[in-house]
């Protein structure tokens, strides 16, 4: 049985990702300080230990742990977050990344490093490909701190390529059960609106366009992933590749939850402060991910909706 390190394992992908490992025979090492994650998601299982520190502080307590595989999930997200405190984010997303990869590189350690889309920046009008040029906005706009910050820890684990067997994994707007939209998640959002029949507040036009992939057809791909020799030293794009307008979302959540909410349209400015940048359009090219994994999500975007629907109510229950 071999031991696997998760760090973020209490939160959204990171809760789905060790339930996977689990199921696999894997005992987990769960690191998370619990800013985004929680507690009541982290599976009660006896092959299961949670650390609640920082990535930063449980390394100065832990010179000499080993594993089999490391899942890096650990990050500042969350539109919202990262407006609010982009000084914070830049310190989480690439100090402690740092350490982190330096500590798993010296023993040579699998490592799965968890990026995001929002890499690509500005965009290019098309599918975004792993090998396209990334054009940010300016240093001076915070919202594009996150941005910065993930391509730096992609740079770190491409640095240290020879020591540490790594991959890199760009999400596409993962979504499902156990998701929340107090850090500006659209989809939860949305359903919690739906389910209180209270205003759906789409930001901007409505007219920009996302995909979502259903995070339990997600987590499956990355260990598989990460042991592909094929992946090693590679960035991959992985999500759903069939996108929908905000508004179509939004739409599309009242009816599947038969909800009486208004759809309200709140320019960017006034939900995030003036300057607020985004995208038209974000969609990935998923020809990589298929190549190395065979990805192909199969639950729909209904599916996902009432799922999340209900993990909302389980929740308000409790």
């Amino acid at each position: 049985m071999s031991r696997v390190l998760v760090t973020g394992g209490a939160g959204f992908i990171g809760s789905h990702l060790v339930e996977n490992l689990l199921a696999e025979g894997h005992s987990v090492l769960i690191v998370d300080d619990l800013s985004t994650g929680r507690r009541q998601q982290i599976p009660d299982h006896d092959r299961v230990e949670f650390v609640h520190l920082s990535v930063a502080k449980w390394l100065e307590t832990h010179p000499s742990e080993l594993f089999s595989e490391a899942y890096h999930l650990a990050a500042a997200v969350g539109v919202r977050k990262v407006v609010e405190d982009p000084f914070g984010t830049i310190i989480n997303n690439v100090v402690e990344t740092a350490s982190l990869l330096q500590f798993l590189a010296a023993s040579s350690t699998p490592t799965l490093l968890a990026s995001t889309s929002e890499v690509y920046g500005v965009g290019q009008g098309r599918p975004f490909r792993e090998t396209d040029d990334s054009v940010y906005g300016s240093t001076t706009v915070a919202r594009w701190s996150y941005a910065h910050s993930k391509a730096v820890d992609e740079h770190l684990a491409f640095a240290l390529e020879d020591e540490l067997p790594s991959v890199v994994v760009r999400f596409f707007n993962t979504v499902g059960p156990r998701q929340r939209g107090e850090w500006g998640m659209v989809l939860p959002r949305f359903v919690q609106a739906a389910l209180e029949n209270s205003p759906i507040e789409v930001h901007g036009d409505g007219t920009q366009r996302r995909c979502f992939a259903d995070v339990r057809d997600v987590v499956g791909s990355l260990p598989v992933l990460l042991r592909t020799p094929q992946s090693r030293g590679l960035p991959v794009n992985i999500g759903h590749d069939e996108p929908i307008s905000i508004l179509e979302l939004a739409e599309m959540v009242r009816s599947v939850l038969q909800s009486s909410s208004p759809i309200k349209i709140t320019p960017y400015d006034q939900a995030w402060g003036s300057g607020f940048q985004d995208l038209q359009e974000r969609v990935p090219d998923l020809s990589r991910a298929r190549e190395l994994v065979q990805l192909q999500p199969s639950r729909s975007l209904s599916e996902t909706i009432r799922d999340l629907a209900d993990s909302i109510r389980m929740e308000a229950a409790l």
